[in-house]
């Protein structure tokens, strides 16, 4: 048994490496990414939003190397990235199908421009790397002001916009035609997207984003279809990732970002496997049982 956990890197000093301030300040950042990306979850599926939250990650990546370039701070390079790049996209595409056209031109450019960046920069190669795969531990002090002040600012906008972001985000036409401010909100939850997007780079990279953007939403909604149960469930379910991430990293030394991203995705299969059956009982429809009835039913004179 001692070797196998040697093979795996156990740590038997983890419960002291959890009381490290490093560990701390990726717990408190972590459970604020956690916290916006939960809430923002539901609406990003519900937009049919999920391509361009992945790409306004990757979109964020020039900047991020961009700043490495220059000097400047990690964070402003993402968000002004991702909010501009975000605003492009909200303007350009109205339409599903045009926002799709539009996210795809704007992210080829924003790949080009990374990949000049990012070669520029090749001294900083490990930093480029921890903006890819996002580099928890590695969260200062500084960096938590941020990140508090950006969860702040998404809760208390969300709170004030809700209402009327769901019924434009379930039916623009309508909400459009009772006076509902539709491009407004659009533009304002994509404002709100890119800052969690900038946070949420920093603890899992623009690879694994999926992971506390809409996996944990996308669980919580085969479970219930209330709007603001599922936003509760997201939000617990990314908070259990980000923790449980960081107790497995600290026990076998390996990187938090990997084991934030398998509790979610391992949540979501549970969840997946025990709602499914239940799922397709409850999809067969009245009609489909009525006929199951007639079609079984003799024939009367045959």
């Amino acid at each position: 048994m001692s070797g196998f956990l040697a093979d795996i890197g156990f740590q038997s000093d983890w419960l002291d490496i959890l009381g490290t301030t490093f560990m701390r300040h990726a717990l408190i950042g972590g459970s604020l990414v956690a916290v916006a990306a939960g809430l923002l979850g539901y609406f990003v599926i519900t937009r049919q939003n999920a391509f361009a939250a992945h790409a306004l990650a990757h979109i964020g990546f020039p900047g991020a190397t961009g700043a490495i370039l220059i000097g400047a701070p990690v964070t402003l390079g993402l968000a002004v990235f991702c909010i501009g790049g975000g605003l492009l996209i909200g303007l350009f595409g109205k339409r599903v199908a045009e926002r799709e056209i539009a996210t795809g031109t704007i992210l080829a450019l924003a790949t080009g421009l990374g990949v000049l960046f990012a070669s520029l920069a090749g001294a900083n190669a490990s930093a480029t790397t921890s903006v890819l795969f996002g580099n928890l531990l590695a969260i200062s002090a500084d960096q938590l002001v941020v990140f508090g002040l950006f969860t702040l600012a998404v809760v208390l906008v969300l709170a004030l916009i809700a209402r009327p972001l769901l019924f434009a985000s379930v039916d623009p036409a309508v909400a459009e035609a009772r006076g509902v401010p539709v491009r407004a909100l659009g533009l304002a939850f994509v404002v709100l997207l890119a800052l969690t997007i900038t946070m949420a780079v920093q603890v899992v990279g623009t690879l694994l984003l999926f992971a506390l953007v809409v996996t944990p939403a996308a669980t919580a909604l085969r479970l219930t279809a209330r709007p603001v149960a599922v936003a509760g469930i997201a939000v617990a379910i990314a908070l259990g990732s980000v923790w449980l991430g960081l107790v497995l990293s600290a026990m076998v030394n390996l990187p938090p970002s990997f084991f934030v991203v398998a509790v979610a995705v391992a949540v979501w299969l549970v969840v997946l496997a025990l709602t499914g059956r239940r799922r397709e009982v409850r999809q067969r429809t009245p009609a489909d049982v009525d006929s199951h009835h007639h079609a079984a039913a003799p024939v009367v004179g045959a």
